[in-house]
């Protein structure tokens, strides 16, 4: 078994995703562990594989790549989270910090940075570019991070209607409400109902 660090590289777009895994495997530093465009490809290689770090592009197609971090912690699994974006804006950024990400790197910085920065997080730090961190203490709309049923059953939180209730309208269960909610706290950083109306 190798004794590099095994990495998993989340990014829908073809040129990106093997240029990534090139660069990596290049450097013989790393082990590129798998490589998708999809949660749902990377839940199973997830199954399969050792892995040190999760690098995910945020927007992937049909979805968000930081919609595999909920899964990862219902399964017990504890790689570094590391966000490789063109997103910038508060929104995204602050959604991913919120899920637990310990690194969040533009997509303009260099694969060398972009090592540099999951080095530093194998160690224990928190690396985010410098060029979000001024964005962090600016407002926006936290809510286009949320996907369609999210923003759906915030709309009804904020209209104060019950978790149960909701389930009912929706036709899906309790627990499945809850758990929708949960990543709505986690992506907004907001921690209570009060907190969720307010937006």
């Amino acid at each position: 078994m190798s004794d590099k660090p095994g990495l998993i590289i989340i990014e829908d777009h073809p040129i990106m995703r093997e240029g990534i895994a090139s660069y990596f495997e290049k450097t013989g530093r790393w082990q590129v562990s798998g490589k998708t465009a999809s949660v749902e490809g990377a839940k199973e290689i997830f199954l399969r594989e050792k892995i040190d770090i999760a690098l995910i592009d945020i927007q992937l197609e049909g979805c968000w790549g930081i919609d595999i971090i909920p899964w990862l912690k219902e399964n017990k699994m504890t790689p570094v989270l590391a966000v490789y974006s063109a997103f910038d804006d508060y929104a995204h950024v602050s959604a991913a910090l919120g899920m637990g990400v310990q690194v969040y790197m533009c997509k303009r910085r260099s694969e060398i940075e972009l090592e540099d920065a999951l080095f530093d997080a194998l160690k224990g730090k928190t690396v985010i570019d410098d060029l979000v961190q001024s964005k962090l203490k600016t407002v926006a709309d936290i809510c286009s991070i949320l996907t369609k049923r999210e923003r759906e059953i915030l709309t009804m939180v904020k209209s104060d209607v019950s978790n149960r209730e909701i389930a009912e309208r929706l036709g899906i269960n309790l627990r499945t409400v809850e758990n929708i909610l949960s990543c709505v706290y986690d992506k907004t950083g907001m921690r209570s109902r009060t907190e969720l109306q307010k937006i």
